[in-house]
């Protein structure tokens, strides 16, 4: 069964000795993010602080830092059969009987069987909080790095709606805290929040928002994930915990956020306002600039009798976000295949933070085959912001980096096998671009050329042994007196 909410995952991951509490005094200000940082790196446990300089509030933090726990808070053995079973119930088949259109109907069904649930409260509305009496600083919200432009709440659900057809969208950016009642909204303009605050300022009107802090782990991974316009988050919440998401209607909103939650925040963003946001150390390794973005006003706060507050950090790889970005990239795996059958895996290198670097391998059928494959990659969605790609045979393991690098290294000639894209899409988090939001790609096809492709010679036989060779010294090993094969 689903986790009902994050208290329960809490209680798992404790019982599997994979969280520590920290009772001694920790300051939010640079101290958490040190300790957290020095974990990470070491692929160590959740951490529950206890005792937060500031507030009674204690803070949790990595609960998704290894593979062990993304599974773990996912509820699956293979993060890739998520994926193969939504590719499954996504696969267009053209029916060509009644059976086939009740199976595909039966499909459909399947991925909506799991709808959000409204209902009339929860726990997330023990204690509500309006007008004066609204104080984020009551939270013990981090203040990451040095040269940070303050605290900045680092794991949110923001929840806002279309203002045309009101339908949900759920995503995670940072918030700066200006003061007690307003933050920052790091809306990048290639985002969806962005886009229905940019709507919502074409018709002149305020956009309604709400974030939910701490919620169950699929449902806080869910706001992560970079889905299709119009595949509902909560929606595919609940497809991953096969059991529905239970929605609650904000107390001065018209939007519904879990009831699970621990904290939720109510308000607004007045399209007509922005403010200075940043800088803040960010998962690149540099800090992201300062620059203007919209405000959120807080006018109402609800939470638990006595609320968790879930915070994350992002800086030099690895952190916990790796591991949320190399879940993603199992799940998705199957999903690009629906469109790129060739491909035989992918790897995105924590060290590319996501956008900078992806490694892929694929079937190659025909000459330019690598090339269609870039070209395809960069059209599907945030895959636009991919900066490098890496073609590769299917003789390759692309999570074996030292046999990409040898494969790199030895099947390219650079003035033919690289290709330079000018004038793209570029992540408003790279700092390496000339202007922001626009730069250009680089596809690498390190496939063996074929003479189809303009490679005049033959191309040379991978050095191997023989397969008598190394039968016949697999029986004799213990003769060698070797103690380590």
């Amino acid at each position: 069964m689903a986790y009902r909410d994050l208290r329960e995952f809490i209680n798992v991951l404790e019982d599997k000795g994979m969280l520590k509490r920290v009772r001694v005094e920790v300051d939010p200000e640079l101290e958490v993010t040190e300790i957290l940082d020095r974990v990470s790196k070491k692929n160590g446990p959740a951490i529950f602080f206890e005792n937060v300089k500031g507030s009674d509030i204690p803070i949790l933090a990595n609960i998704f830092g290894s593979m062990e726990r993304m599974k773990l808070a996912l509820k699956t053995d293979r993060l890739e059969g998520i994926g193969e079973s939504l590719a499954g119930l996504l696969k267009p088949e053209i029916p060509s009987s009644l059976r086939d259109k009740i199976k595909g109907i039966s499909k459909l069904g399947e991925i909506m069987s799991f709808p959000p649930k409204t209902v009339k409260s929860g726990p997330c509305k023990d204690v509500i909080i309006k007008g004066d009496e609204v104080d984020l600083t009551k939270f013990p919200i981090l203040k990451c790095w040095p040269k940070d432009g303050g605290r900045f709440i680092t794991l949110p659900l923001v929840f806002t709606n279309d203002p045309e057809t009101k339908k949900r969208n759920v995503g995670m950016y940072r918030m700066h805290v200006y003061d007690k009642n307003t933050t920052g909204m790091h809306w990048h303009v290639h985002k969806h929040g962005a886009k229905h605050f940019e709507d919502a300022g074409r018709k002149g009107e305020r956009l309604e928002v709400a974030v939910a802090l701490g919620s169950d782990p699929a449902t806080i991974f869910s706001a992560a994930t970079p889905l299709p316009d119009g595949f509902d988050e909560m929606l595919f919440a609940g497809f991953i915990r096969k059991k529905p998401v239970e929605l609650v209607k904000c107390e001065t909103l018209d939007i519904q956020v879990p009831a699970n939650a621990e904290i939720i925040l109510e308000g607004y963003v007045d399209t007509k306002e922005m403010r200075i946001e940043g800088p803040f150390g960010d998962h690149t390794g540099y800090y992201s600039l300062s620059d203007t973005y919209p405000v959120f006003h807080v006018t109402c706060i609800t939470h638990r009798k006595d609320p968790i507050y879930p915070a994350t950090i992002v800086g030099k790889p690895p952190m916990e976000d790796s591991y949320i970005g190399k879940a993603i990239e199992r799940i998705f795996l199957p999903l690009i295949r629906l469109q790129l059958p060739e491909i035989v895996d992918i790897n995105l290198p924590v060290e590319g933070v996501f956008h900078n670097l992806l490694i892929v391998s694929i079937k190659k059928r025909y000459p330019g085959h690598a090339k269609k494959v870039m070209f395809a990659i960069w059209g599907m969605g945030q895959m636009m912001f991919t900066k490098t790609i890496i073609v590769l045979d299917d003789d390759v393991d692309v999570q074996n980096i030292s046999e990409v690098i040898w494969a790199v290294s030895n099947r390219i000639d650079p003035k033919r096998d690289i290709t330079i894209v000018d004038g793209a899409p570029s992540d408003s988090l790279d700092q390496a671009t000339s202007l922001p939001n626009i730069g250009s790609k680089m596809g690498i096809d390190a496939t063996v050329k074929w003479k189809e492709e303009g490679f005049l010679r033959d191309w040379p036989d991978e050095i191997a042994m023989s397969g008598e060779i190394k039968e016949l010294v697999d029986k004799k090993w213990a003769e060698y007196g070797i103690d380590d094969r």
